[in-house]
């Protein structure tokens, strides 16, 4: 019984704890990355806003916003960089993307304001040195002649302000505003591209492919599962693997509601005897060991369930009180994306273990059950 607690409230506890690093990983980075973008071929969009409003009208998109992308080196007092700028509008960017709450320094806004302001990752601006006010150069892969030679186009910004959303991209993203990143592109009032909002993160990807039938004109679509599906893929395989690796617990206290109930009838094969004499028939005596064995399932399986959606809902600030008794930190923030053990109980999951769990308690019984009602009176009283 202990052993089949013990198996179910460790499948639950740490099915929870991987729908808390699922969800961390979506809200983070899938709230950075746009749920699906539309851009032209090789040229920008320039009666964007026409574009724009007609998207808004497609069902499940919720927003819209403008963005020019590209790639840049960016360096400040001796430090070297690579990252991807983002050219945006500060306000239709806070529609699609969460950005805007997790500014730590500065502010978004500040972009409007700043003639070539950029805001950075916590991440790059550590390696650069820098703080808002400070400036740095970002160099763009084209070379422009000028009277000196050949020379990379280069452009003087200033740090208006940092984010931090504890994932990689605090050190490989940017942002600066639409009208300079339309500048240092040439792209004059157009625009590379457009970011979709879905109301539905995981509609997007069968939408966008729906709206690149339904749209005029020629555009290339892409969502999130092309450049982060793959990350979300494993997280799910990996899930699975432990979520089966760990059921395996499970499997062994059944196996041992089948060991101790052998035994049991062994024990008591006198007994069993004595009731086949007074006229018990086989299927009563199977039925007497099936509820025996169905009640150490039953009971296991129920104080494994309350135990581990106990722990689930409080192993944050269990794993918190054990950090501050023995003096270690488990999650450094600086090493990993998040500084605490993040979980989400789902009623599927608890669902799922306890009727496998009780399923298998079920099926453990049926053996030694059926060896009990084979049992010949005369061969277990014959040395009585």
């Amino acid at each position: 019984m202990l052993g089949l607690m013990v198996g179910v409230a460790a499948l639950i506890v740490v099915l929870s704890v991987m729908n808390g690093f699922d969800r961390e990983l979506k809200q983070r980075i899938l709230g950075m990355v746009p749920h699906a973008t539309i851009s032209g071929y090789g040229e920008p969009i320039q009666d964007w806003p026409t574009l724009a409003d007609e998207l808004l009208e497609e069902p499940g998109v919720v927003a819209t916003a403008p963005f020019i992308s590209a790639q840049a080196m960016l360096t400040s007092r001796g430090q070297v960089r690579g990252a991807l700028i983002n050219g945006i509008d500060p306000e239709r960017e806070q529609t699609v993307s969460i950005i805007g709450n997790h500014i730590t320094k500065g502010s978004l806004e500040a972009l409007e304001d700043v003639k070539f302001g950029i805001v950075l990752g916590d991440i790059l601006a550590r390696f650069l040195g820098v703080l808002p006010g400070d400036k740095v150069t970002l160099i763009l892969p084209e070379a422009s002649v000028s009277v000196a030679g050949v020379v990379p186009r280069m452009k003087r910004f200033t740090v208006v302000g940092v984010f931090e959303v504890g994932a990689e991209l605090d050190a490989s993203l940017a942002y600066i505003h639409l009208r300079d990143a339309a500048k240092i592109k040439r792209f004059g009032s157009g625009v590379e591209g457009i970011r979709i909002g879905f109301d539905d993160l995981f509609a997007a990807p069968a939408e966008v492919r729906r709206m690149a039938n339904s749209l005029q004109g020629y555009y290339r679509f892409s969502d999130w599962t092309r450049t982060h599906g793959n990350l979300f893929q494993a997280i799910q395989l990996e899930k699975r693997m432990i979520g089966l690796l760990l059921f395996l617990i499970v499997f062994v206290a059944a196996f041992n509601i089948v060991s101790t109930l052998v035994m049991v009838v062994t024990d008591k094969k006198p007994d069993i005897a004595i009731l086949r004499t007074l006229g018990a028939t086989p299927g009563r005596v199977m039925r007497i060991f099936m509820v025996q064995g169905s009640a150490i399932g039953v009971i296991g399986t129920l104080l494994g369930t309350l135990l581990g959606v106990t722990l689930a809902l409080t192993v944050a600030d269990l794993v918190k009180w054990v950090e501050k008794t023995l003096g270690i930190e488990f999650l450094n923030a600086e090493v990993y994306f998040i500084s605490e053990l993040p979980s989400e109980l789902r009623l599927e999951d608890v669902s799922v273990i306890t009727v496998s769990a009780l399923a298998l308690s079920f099926l453990a019984t049926l053996y030694p059950a059926y060896r009990a009602s084979r049992t010949q009176p005369a061969e277990a009283l014959r040395y009585e």
